[in-house]
């Protein structure tokens, strides 16, 4: 038995011809399955969580970043294998896991393929797929829920283009073991994948699958100099600026004079620590 979660979000339009297409290839192979449409935010970490305890063995989402993050956060690692159908408006995850935006690929990749041992990173207690960050990209996302006429693309770099404008640095104390440092930065994250804000690279170099995880830290800097990181970071460029500090390791804190939004797998969290570790190798995930 498959068990599909499905970002209820996308109505009766292209969910319904998902669930579908799906059972139409299901069917003809004689593979039971059942769907599990999402009311309300949240309400997939319920399903998984459900799904998980009542013996469940393989758990699928069927959407974009957000709805892996969400069945993530309710999957039980240890007994349930995660499929992944990328039909959301963010698939920056499935980037790095080379799942292919196609249904009929990635389905065949969970009827075929076998689920590999795969990375996550936890930030405080919440799971995490690909990446967690604070800083200037947080603000754009802020931005972007905020702007309800622009879509897509265009709508988060105009948002990005505005938070450069008016940014403030963020000034914080890197924890490392018992000593503390004096920071002041751009953009604090911590990455499993390569990939946010729908393609843009912020690090190349991350593998889910590595048992590593990478820490970048784009500290304060001239405005003058900003437009040009920008530039540097579309180009996938970015941990090669001196401005950046990058290092791979298990554990990552940073403590912050003031509170702060931290983005987890694109979702906006308040009120909860910067501190991320990772979970080697726990998830096992169908992908290539």
């Amino acid at each position: 038995m498959i068990h599909f979660i499905i970002n209820g979000k996308s109505g009766s339009g292209m969910g319904s011809k998902v669930e579908q297409k799906i059972s139409e290839i299901l069917n003809a192979r004689g593979i039971e399955h059942s769907f599990y449409r999402t009311e309300y935010p949240k309400h997939a970490t319920e399903l998984a969580k459900q799904l998980s305890e009542s013996g469940a063995k393989t758990i699928v989402a069927v959407g974009g970043d957000g709805t892996i993050h969400e069945v993530l956060n309710g999957l039980d690692v240890e007994k349930v294998n995660l499929g992944i159908i990328p039909v959301g408006s963010g698939n920056d995850f499935i980037e790095s896991v080379k799942i292919p935006l196609n249904v009929e690929k990635s389905l065949a990749l969970i009827i075929d393929g076998e689920a590999k041992e795969t990375d996550f990173l936890v930030c405080d207690g919440i799971r995490c797929a690909n990446i967690v960050g604070t800083g200037i990209d947080v603000e754009i996302l802020e931005r972007c829920e905020r702007n309800k006429i622009l879509k897509g693309k265009i709508k988060y770099f105009c948002s990005l283009i505005v938070s450069l404008i008016k940014f403030k640095f963020y000034d914080f104390k890197l924890r490392k073991g018992d000593e503390t440092q004096d920071r002041s930065a751009m953009i604090v994250c911590c990455c499993n994948g390569k990939f946010f804000g729908g393609g843009i690279p912020m690090c190349p170099n991350a593998e889910p699958a590595d048992n590593q995880m990478d820490f970048i830290i784009v500290n304060r800097m001239k405005k003058s100099k900003m437009i040009g990181y920008l530039i540097k970071l579309m180009k996938g460029k970015i941990l090669e600026q001196e401005f950046c500090d990058y290092v791979r390791q298990d554990h990552a804190e940073a403590i912050f004079d003031h509170p702060i939004s931290i983005e987890i797998d694109g979702e906006i969290y308040r009120d909860i620590k910067f501190d991320v570790h990772i979970e080697k190798g726990k998830l096992k995930l169908f992908r290539p």
